[in-house]
């Protein structure tokens, strides 16, 4: 499987990073514990079983409109398969444009079955994940809020990379800021 990520800035990037040792301090689940050089803070857009050529050049159309400029909601969590704990970000017009072009890509040439419904734009939460574990309820119940800084602002979204999950290879699909 394929995944299609936003890389934030720099100075978001390590506000994320100090929220994750923050995290990892405090005994709970946290993105700082993923030992992979690959394992960077980003937002997730879509998955697909491949980058086929004309995905490929859809999203280099997406990557030619970076940086995207955006502002953050607050903390959140979900309860999926996984506990996910994760600062939200606004999903303006500009952000959902983006998020559609990049989804309707992908759906362009795969497998509908293959697609995640999670990353359908009328299912989307756009967040950074800050923790996840598959035991339910992690979060739930803590006083998380009050280990965590306050999410930035603002961002921005810099850089379109693709991370193959079976391989491990990391690919950079646009503009490296």
């Amino acid at each position: 499987m394929r995944t299609v990520e936003l890389l934030l800035d720099e100075a978001a990037e390590l506000d994320v990073r100090d929220a994750w040792r923050r995290l990892a301090a405090a005994g709970l689940p946290s993105q700082a514990r993923h030992p992979s050089t690959t394992n960077r803070p980003h937002l997730t857009l879509a998955t697909c079983p491949e980058l086929t050529a004309p995905i490929r050049w859809e999203l280099a159309e997406v990557a030619a409109d970076l940086p995207l400029p955006v502002r953050f909601a607050g903390t959140v969590r979900f309860e999926r398969p996984t506990s996910v704990l994760a600062w939200s970000l606004e999903l303006d017009s500009a952000l959902a444009s983006l998020h559609r072009r990049v989804w309707e890509a992908v759906a362009s040439d795969s497998p509908p079955e293959a697609l995640s419904p999670f990353h359908s734009p009328q299912d989307w939460k756009p967040h950074i994940t800050l923790g996840r574990t598959r035991r339910a309820g992690a979060f739930a119940g803590r006083h998380v809020p009050g280990l965590l800084p306050a999410p930035p602002l603002s961002a921005r979204l810099t850089t379109l990379r693709s991370y193959d999950t079976v391989t491990g290879a990391l690919e950079v699909l646009g503009p490296r800021l």
